[in-house]
């Protein structure tokens, strides 16, 4: 006789059981969902407003590459002397410079980007460095002669970041 109340009781208190971790599951889902969305929504606003910065970060390394390309930087640099070091080293300068100036624009892009626009500047400066080294070149007249016959035959090495720039930039649509 006393099994009858055992099984009275289980016959009540399963219900209950399976009732309470049927909600416990949907409550989790539900909780995890929700969860999901606010993150979502925080990270679709966060997008909104870095886009912008970005976008401004792209435009500040594309007009950095644009001044080192070596022909626009030469028209821009006139030489102050003869002396084919010192104007060397005045170019060097001047887009070191302006590196210094965009460094903080890194942070907005990828890293493979960035390592992209800096080894267009290195090469564009040991472009400049091997020219000077020449024994065609005696003044810095002659320096910047060498050079632009130089680019005739290649590519600058600003002009194939830019094209990397622009490709990560038509990414973000």
């Amino acid at each position: 006789m006393e099994s009858i109340p055992i099984i009275e009781l289980l016959s009540y208190t399963l219900p209950a059981v399976v009732t309470g971790v049927v909600a416990y599951y949907f409550f989790d889902l539900h909780t995890k969902n929700e969860e999901g969305r606010r993150r979502y929504l925080l990270n679709k606003e966060a997008q909104k407003n870095a886009l912008p910065l970005r976008l401004q970060a792209f435009e500040r390394m594309t007009l950095y590459m644009e001044r080192i390309n070596p022909t626009k930087l030469l028209i821009r640099i006139a030489p102050l002397s003869q002396d084919k070091n010192d104007y060397e080293n005045l170019i060097i300068a001047q887009i070191e410079q302006e590196f210094e100036h965009n460094l903080t624009q890194q942070i907005y892009m990828s890293d493979e980007c960035w390592t992209i626009i800096v080894t267009a500047k290195n090469t564009t400066i040991q472009m400049i460095r091997k020219a000077n080294m020449s024994d065609r070149v005696d003044s810095a007249d002659k320096l910047r002669e060498v050079l632009l016959n130089d680019l005739m035959e290649k590519q600058s090495p600003s002009n194939a970041a830019l094209a990397y720039i622009k490709n990560e930039v038509g990414q973000l649509w």
